[in-house]
């Protein structure tokens, strides 16, 4: 059986197997995936893992502050290159990736490539997460930037326009049972919403009236998701950390809309 489970991928060391529960802090862009490889991988090791999920810049400012995450999964790479530069944690290692897509309102007429003519329509309400707090924030205005290289002044306008509705530390929370952005969405709040595509995905597979429209290349700026792990922790930390790469456990992103690192 242990040799079973290795070849797939989910053997971990009897050593790396601690009796507490790991806590891993992770982005919420992660809820669903990782909720699934994180049951898989204690149904296989034994290891429980506890996972709380957010914006990874809210949950950076959490471990800065001295809560007791082992292994930190972040949208981004700059919250975790922060960590570990502070001497604290491991450099980070690339595990996944994102892309960034436009969720719409069904009374929204838009292609890739008339995208951008509609996020500058001044009628059109643009919503995008919080920058700083959440990487996908981080990631629309990325996007904002390139879209001045393609016509001069719309980074001043879309940075104008858009409406930080999500990620923020006071952001609404949608009820209970409710997905964010499919929330968000379905009380009207926006007409273009710039999100993950996995998320706007499971938006439209929440509210089949919404519908996802690609990002086109010349505006497209992905997203490369970071992991560390704490500085002297368990060696069932660095075990779920290596584990996110192991073959089975990248299926499963792909499987969620996530690419390869």
């Amino acid at each position: 059986m242990k040799a079973l489970l290795a070849a797939a991928g989910f053997a971990t060391p009897e050593a790396a197997v601690m009796k507490e529960p790991l806590p891993v802090y992770a982005a919420g862009s992660l809820r669903e995936v990782l909720t699934e490889i994180a049951q898989a991988h204690e149904v296989h090791t034994g290891q429980k893992v506890v996972l709380t999920l957010g914006a990874s810049g809210l949950l950076r400012e959490r471990i800065e502050n001295g809560e007791a995450a082992m292994v930190f999964a972040s949208a981004n790479t700059e919250h975790p290159q922060r960590l570990a530069d502070s001497g604290a944690w491991a450099p980070y290692q690339v595990f996944v990736r994102n892309s960034l897509c436009a969720l719409t309102s069904d009374g929204v007429s838009t292609t890739p490539q008339t995208l951008l003519a509609t996020l500058l329509d001044p009628a059109i309400r643009v919503g995008t997460s919080t920058p700083k707090a959440d990487p996908s924030g981080d990631y629309a205005w990325a996007l904002f930037r390139k879209a001045d290289a393609v016509q001069p002044g719309a980074y001043t306008r879309l940075d104008a326009k858009a409406l930080k509705l999500t990620g923020g530390a006071d952001s609404p929370k949608a009820p209970a049972g409710r997905g964010t952005y499919a929330w968000v969405m379905d009380q009207g709040q926006a007409d273009v919403f710039l999100t993950y595509c996995t998320n706007a995905e499971a938006a439209r597979q929440e509210v089949p009236r919404l519908r996802v429209v690609s990002v086109p290349p010349t505006l497209q700026v992905g997203a490369a998701y970071g992991v560390t792990v704490r500085q002297g922790a368990p060696a069932s930390a660095q075990a779920f950390a290596q584990m996110l790469l192991a073959p089975w456990a990248q299926a499963t992103f792909a499987r969620h809309g996530f690419d390869q690192p």
